[in-house]
């Protein structure tokens, strides 16, 4: 088969895009949020809170080892995952909300890829210089220089890389002990694992990658669409004011002079005057670009602007647009920010009212019962006792049932036990019925363990049953 016969590629090269600098408003927004979030990833898991002598005084962390979450004054439990569970949902909910007024207005300016990657391409403009500089060294030969510069930034990008991987490890343990460990390389082998695959990812996606990873490997600029509609405020250019457009000196009637100024700093390398665009990440910074413009030739401002494409509409009929506050309390916001406090108000609600003890009953059901010499009738069980205190308590265990029942603790004469600060205990219980007891002949009895809390008076139960002797 000739080459004329094959049939075309599929593939295409990545065209390189080198975002111009740009300043005004929202960049000056995108780096506060840049500055704010990348403070609260660095430095959280080295936070303090006070718990007690023996709980962990990290301020936010994840004990996989004892099966915790630790958030500031919150502790979760395995058994309360729901509440991880609530918080997600809470968060998938808050992203339709926010597109749906905003649209993606998460991605322009709060994503991690957005944010490293504004960190990475901030570290390649003062290495190598502005767009025109990066262009031309992009095309230049390999020589002294170009290894240089290019060996400069891959090493600045190493290093904010492999602090990004150390900082999430951090999260998982005492962040001070392992960075000790770490730097005398007697720390876990996962932790350097964990490190260096989120180093490599970070160093790849940031660097290298940037907005293929927001066009072909997140599945949000697909699924955006079904969260958004004409009331949407999204950044938008009207086509009304711009068009025809044509340079400076000639003569036109738009206000759009073809700079090319838009397409210059985004960093996606899109041209947002073709209209709404899947790659568009709205981040604003085409705005920025474009009211510079428009000050240095006397126009007015606004020729791209976050606005919503039914005003756009109006503003061509030469009607009124909507005020924002319509675009934004429309019954699909009304509906997102309804289920999302609604969850948020029951995680809060489920966060006060629970126990701080708590206990569940597991029946040994090999054998169900036991006869012993005597011929009463004895049912064992396994107690798990929690104990959510900063401090060892002493809990009561007892139980009430329609029917005379005796209870024992194993390893105790006493019905009494202690229970570690935080911690769980395992306790084996032993329930009899006499065989004049009516218990003994009956298959099934109703049963309902009491646990007390010495010190505070507090109780919790939990019901089960008694398995008796049925006579043939």
């Amino acid at each position: 088969m000739s080459s004329s016969e094959l049939p075309p590629s599929l593939y295409a090269a990545r065209e390189p895009i080198f975002p111009r600098r740009v300043s005004g408003y929202f960049r000056r927004l995108k780096w506060w949020v840049m500055i704010v979030t990348l403070a609260v990833y660095y430095l959280t898991p080295f936070l303090r809170w006070d718990r007690g002598p023996n709980l962990p005084d990290q301020a936010v962390l994840v004990d996989l080892a004892n099966r915790r979450f630790y958030f500031f004054w919150i502790e979760i439990w395995p058994h309360e995952f729901y509440f991880v569970a609530g918080l997600l949902i809470m968060a998938g909910l808050g992203l339709f909300l926010f597109t749906s007024a905003l649209g993606r207005v998460w991605c322009g300016y709060t994503c991690p890829q957005t944010v490293w990657t504004d960190l990475f391409i901030l570290v390649e403009r003062w290495v190598e210089g502005d767009r025109n500089a990066r262009v031309r060294l992009w095309n230049a030969k390999w020589d002294f220089r170009k290894w240089r510069l290019r060996l400069t930034k891959w090493m600045i990008w190493m290093v904010i890389a492999i602090a990004t991987g150390g900082a999430w490890v951090f999260y998982f343990t005492d962040a001070p002990t392992l960075a000790v460990d770490l730097v005398q390389f007697t720390a876990h082998p996962v932790a350097y694992i964990s490190i260096a695959i989120l180093t490599a990812t970070t160093f790849v996606f940031g660097g290298f990658m940037r907005e293929q990873v927001c066009i072909y490997m997140c599945p949000w600029p697909r699924i955006q669409a079904a969260m958004m509609d004409d009331d949407t405020i999204t950044v938008a250019y009207r086509d009304w004011r711009g068009e025809p457009r044509g340079k400076k000196h000639e003569n036109t009637t738009g206000d759009c002079i073809d700079c090319m100024a838009c397409v210059n700093v985004c960093p996606t390398g899109i041209d947002i005057r073709d209209g709404q665009q899947m790659e568009c990440i709205t981040c604003a910074l085409c705005i920025d670009a474009c009211d510079e413009v428009m000050e240095k030739i006397g126009k007015p401002r606004g020729l791209i602007d976050y606005l919503a494409l039914s005003d756009e509409k109006a503003e061509r009929e030469g009607t009124s647009p909507k005020p924002i506050i319509k675009h934004v309390l429309r019954p699909r916001t009304i509906l997102y920010t309804a289920l999302w406090s609604l969850i948020g108000i029951g995680l809060v609600f489920a966060l006060f009212i629970r126990a701080e003890i708590d206990l569940t009953v597991a029946p040994v059901r090999n054998p169900t019962f036991v006869t012993l010499s005597d011929g009463s009738i004895r049912n064992i069980y396994d107690i798990r006792l929690r104990n959510k205190y900063g401090e060892d308590r002493k809990f009561h265990l007892s139980l009430t049932s329609d029917q005379l029942l005796r209870i024992e603790l194993q390893g105790t004469l006493e019905r009494s036990v202690v229970v570690p600060a935080d911690s769980t205990l395992l306790q084996r219980v032993y329930v009899t019925a006499r065989p004049q007891d009516p218990a003994a002949g009956i298959a099934r009895t109703d049963l309902r363990f009491w646990v007390e809390d010495i010190t505070s008076q507090e109780r919790a139960s939990a019901a089960t049953v008694f398995n008796g002797k049925v006579s043939q």
